[in-house]
């Protein structure tokens, strides 16, 4: 394995400090925060996490350069769909409802401004309900056909390039949502609650996006490569 920025040696609490943003990551392989001293392997196995698929998806996030054909040999794909489903049940359960409520809270129901706040709930009850399929059909399709393939069944009609040409930026839909709370909604004086809700949406469509490119670029080429080995033993 080629060197990469984090370690099995490198200290959890090291690693957070280096790059905040992966604390998502990290409760997405089910690893609760009070590591102590922990090293990455350390914390790995009290977890029951395989530390070289952990490793290899947090390298990835934070360097952006890992190569797939590399990571093939040794990464579990059972712990990256476990990864993949947490960050779908984060996203659908608590996050998203979570912002909606708050949106409720920030854009009040005055007359003045209750043609705002239908119009602001409609595009983010859309949204949802896009994001909501979007991961339903990975966790309903997607997964299981990975599984099977993982136990030695090559579908012949389905491929994950199929998911590939039809998987979106559910991200951008939020983009659009916050630049119009940005740009047209009339405040009078200063709404910390709204600015609540931006930073909110700032942050998840960042998430998303992020969550994107593990699937697209990290997750789909291991994918293919699997089943190049497959068709070529058949």
């Amino acid at each position: 394995m080629s060197h990469h920025k984090f370690t099995e040696r490198t200290r959890m609490s090291e690693l957070i400090a280096e790059d905040a943003s992966l604390l998502s990551t990290i409760s997405r392989f089910n690893i609760s925060l009070g590591f102590g001293a922990q090293t990455v392997n350390d914390a790995c196995k009290a977890s029951g996490v395989d530390c070289k698929t952990f490793l290899a998806v947090v390298n990835f996030l934070s360097e952006g350069n890992i190569e797939p054909s590399e990571a093939l040999e040794y990464i579990s794909i059972e712990t990256v769909v476990n990864y993949l489903k947490n960050a779908h049940s984060y996203f659908l359960e608590y996050k998203l409802p979570s912002i909606r409520n708050r949106l409720l809270e920030a854009v009040d129901s005055s007359e003045q401004s209750m043609p705002y706040r239908v119009i602001f709930m409609k595009f983010f009850d859309e949204y949802f309900a896009e994001v909501r399929k979007h991961m339903d059909y990975e966790d309903k399709t997607v997964f299981p056909y990975v599984i099977e393939l993982l136990n030695g069944k090559l579908h012949e009609k389905y491929r994950i390039a199929v998911f590939e040409e039809h998987h979106t930026d559910v991200d951008s839909k939020l983009a659009e949502l916050k630049n119009i709370l940005i740009k047209y909604y009339p405040v009078q004086g200063v709404n910390y609650k709204l600015n609540d809700v931006l930073f909110d949406l700032l942050w998840c469509e960042k998430d998303l996006a992020t969550h994107n490119q593990v699937e697209d670029f990290f997750f789909v080429p291991v994918i293919e490569a699997i089943e190049q080995k497959m068709s070529m033993r058949q």
